[in-house]
């Protein structure tokens, strides 16, 4: 990912650069980075097959719903699909989103309404870079470098790579987000994986911070 990032011209911010050393110098002045889950995440969906289902995913930004401290209303994601990957359907209850295509392969979303957690049936409204229209339920709509689409609470979507096309980098720019609550998953899936531990970290998981000091 930071490989495809690079290759795209797209700049990452100093934390994300921070070695497993680094992150244990670090004091509370960094406490919004740990409280927010900002950086690097990896998921396999809890499938444990990665190169199947999942994604790699850098957090830039984030607000706090349930923290007053935090005032930032929005937040900003890369993520990175590879050839063969996919993200599996959900919606999220609170959040809207735009998904953006940085760089790379063509992007299929596939979208639905949510109709009682069930996948509708009914018409489904896309606003995609300035143009409102309607498809039918499962439309794939394909997004190619700098294209981008709104996805709506409640609206059901997945991520897929166009075959043939390559690696894709994903940029999301949305409300706040909180992946402990606001995720829906169409099938009794994950969200984080479960991580063998067998060598030394390269770098830390927003989820693996050590407390500042």
């Amino acid at each position: 990912m930071e490989k495809l990032v690079h290759e795209n011209g797209f700049h990452l911010p100093p934390f994300a650069h921070w070695t497993p050393e680094e992150w244990k110098t670090k004091g509370h002045e960094y406490d919004e980075i740990r409280d927010n889950m900002l950086g690097w995440d990896i998921s396999d969906c809890g499938q444990g097959d990665f190169d199947r289902m999942g994604f790699a995913l850098f957090t830039l930004r984030n607000g706090n719903q349930n923290d007053p401290k935090y005032k930032k209303v929005y937040a900003e994601k890369l993520m990175m699909l590879k050839k063969g990957q996919h993200a599996p359907l959900h919606f999220h209850w609170k959040k809207s989103e735009d998904i953006i295509n940085r760089g790379g392969g063509t992007l299929v979303i596939h979208i639905y309404n949510d109709e009682n957690g069930e996948l509708g049936k009914s018409d489904v409204l896309v606003n995609s870079d300035g143009r409102s229209y309607l498809v039918p339920a499962g439309t794939g709509i394909e997004l190619r470098p700098g294209e981008s689409i709104t996805l709506w609470p409640h609206q059901y979507h997945d991520f897929y790579l166009a075959p043939g096309t390559g690696d894709v980098l994903i940029g999301e720019v949305s409300m706040c987000n909180d992946d402990n609550t606001d995720n829906r998953f169409y099938e009794k899936i994950g969200r984080f994986s479960t991580i063998e531990e067998d060598e030394a970290p390269y770098r830390l998981l927003c989820n693996e911070y050590p407390a500042g000091e």
